[in-house]
């Protein structure tokens, strides 16, 4: 339904007291909606380009560029949202990326990999968490479609992922200034803008 009077409000007082409005988790008019209202740049942490492959979870072209217009950054997430069946690959992140840093500039595309630094350890433990996490989201109706698989690529499930991509970008002959901006530098120079 977009962003109701309180969020308007809570995005004024988010953007007065330099906190970083991330709308990831937002539907497309509250995304439009959150992207308007903020006096500052925001952020979509972790998603990925619905262009490239259309889950719920991923947003528009002309959302991306309203929010890189605004300064933003994008995160390209690092799940089984890239595309559309099996475990996401190393490539299906890279396409993700290079369609972002077309439509967004090389200046607003960053990693949101929606996951900590450590490899998932695929043990009976971990598989088990998973079916309960994703059956859990489901009898409450806030699950997006393939939640229910793992929530990581297999090729880039290592501490070393950022290299990893670092090198994939590389090898497409990406330049070392750019994958700088993509591995790091484009989060680090919007946070350094809105923590103020």
């Amino acid at each position: 339904g977009g962003l109701s009077r309180f969020g308007h409000s809570l995005v004024e007082r988010m953007n007065d007291w330099g906190m970083l409005v991330d709308l990831s988790h937002c539907s497309a008019p509250t995304t439009e909606d959150g992207i308007e209202a903020s006096r500052g740049p925001v952020a979509i942490t972790h998603s990925g380009c619905k262009a490239v492959y259309d889950h719920p979870r991923s947003k528009s072209d002309d959302v991306l560029r309203r929010m890189a217009d605004k300064g933003g950054v994008l995160g390209i997430y690092l799940m089984p949202f890239l595309n559309a069946s099996g475990p996401a690959t190393a490539d299906d992140v890279l396409r993700h990326i290079e369609h972002a840093v077309n439509v967004c500039g090389e200046d607003h595309v960053g990693i949101g990999s929606d996951q900590s630094i450590t490899p998932v350890q695929l043990t009976p433990d971990y598989v088990e968490q998973q079916r309960v996490f994703s059956e859990q989201r489901q009898r409450l109706r806030i699950a997006a479609p393939r939640e229910d698989e793992l929530l990581f690529v297999p090729e880039i499930n290592t501490p070393r992922r950022l290299e990893v991509i670092a090198d994939m970008l590389l090898r497409n002959k990406h330049s070392e200034a750019r994958v700088e901006k993509i591995v790091g530098g484009n989060f680090a120079r919007l946070i350094a803008e809105v923590w103020n």
